[in-house]
């Protein structure tokens, strides 16, 4: 969703999953703007999900997986109709949408708390650096006291970007999701990065993105969803703004969003958002602002 007055699909999906007794298997396709910007690297770019899964009690209640898998990380994921937002927040967009390694999944007999380790081949990655021999590794827990809440805290450590030298990336996802009615839901969610990276000398540098969602439902199925979100980067660890020689700092977002459901199997959105940052950026026309205004409009199919 970062391209403006423009037609076009952000992502069209085709999923097939078997199950047979205790194993299991998806496979994925997919094509959109999505993969231009979150596959520029990889030479697999059309498979959004590869993986085989084994149930490891008669419960299914323990399992491990093998592949290409969705993103263990954050509360939102690629498929906008599953999603409060119709665009992803800043923090789901400066995180993995999708990661390739084994994932060993436990939940208690209450189902109240799920436990996750993974090992990885990098962050948002199929196919790991050249010359990286060293894995990724994540953590993950997830504790519902009851049927309307979910709390979440998802970690990650790993080396990546260099094969000369090590750069390390350790990282973490916490958020709540508290339902209280039908009527209203409200989405709290904070990451924080740290990264360890040479320019002329080994320097650490800090990231976070706050952001708070709260969700309506407005009339018999139709939704609206306000959302206020923060990224700051002071030391420039993820992003850094070439147009000013600058790290791109702080950025505020704040945006509505609007949900009308028909036909059962179709959503209409529409939503508002404006970015305001504190260094110039975002070229358009060739200029540079410290604010960026979009209204988006889609339509999700899902079937």
């Amino acid at each position: 969703y970062n391209r403006h007055n423009e037609f076009n699909v952000n992502i069209g999906l085709l999923r097939a999953k078997v199950e047979y007794e205790n194993a299991y298997a998806s496979l994925a396709l997919h094509s959109g703007t999505y993969i231009d910007d979150n596959y520029a690297a990889e030479k697999v770019k059309y498979i959004n999900e590869a993986y085989i899964g084994l149930y490891l009690d008669q419960s299914k209640k323990h399992s491990i997986e093998v592949g290409i898998l969705p993103s263990y990380i954050g509360f939102e994921s690629a498929i906008g109709a599953d999603c409060w937002t119709l665009t992803r927040s800043i923090a789901a967009e400066n995180s993995p949408y999708f990661e390739t390694g084994a994932r060993l999944t436990y939940t208690t007999k209450n189902n109240k708390h799920t436990l996750g380790f993974n090992i990885l081949n990098g962050w948002q990655r199929i196919r790991k650096i050249d010359g990286q021999p060293k894995m990724a590794f994540g953590g993950q827990w997830t504790y519902k006291p009851n049927d309307k809440t979910t709390i979440n805290l998802s970690n990650y450590f790993g080396y990546e970007e260099n094969r000369f030298y090590e750069n390390w990336r350790l990282f973490h996802n916490f958020y709540i999701i508290h339902q209280p009615s039908e009527k209203i839901g409200i989405t709290a969610g904070l990451d924080l990065g740290l990264r360890n990276y040479l320019t002329n000398f080994v320097k650490n540098a800090i990231w976070f993105t706050p952001q708070v969602i709260t969700r309506f439902k407005t009339g018999h199925s139709d939704h609206l969803a306000i959302r206020a979100e923060v990224f700051s980067d002071p030391s420039g660890a993820i992003a850094f703004n070439t147009n000013s020689s600058k790290s791109l700092e702080t950025v505020f977002g704040l945006s509505v969003n609007y949900d009308h459901p028909f036909e059962e199997n179709f959503l209409l959105r529409g939503e508002i958002k404006q970015f305001i940052d504190d260094v110039p950026g975002n070229p358009t026309f060739g200029q540079t602002s410290t604010n960026n205004t979009s209204f988006t409009v889609a339509l999700c199919g899902k079937f």
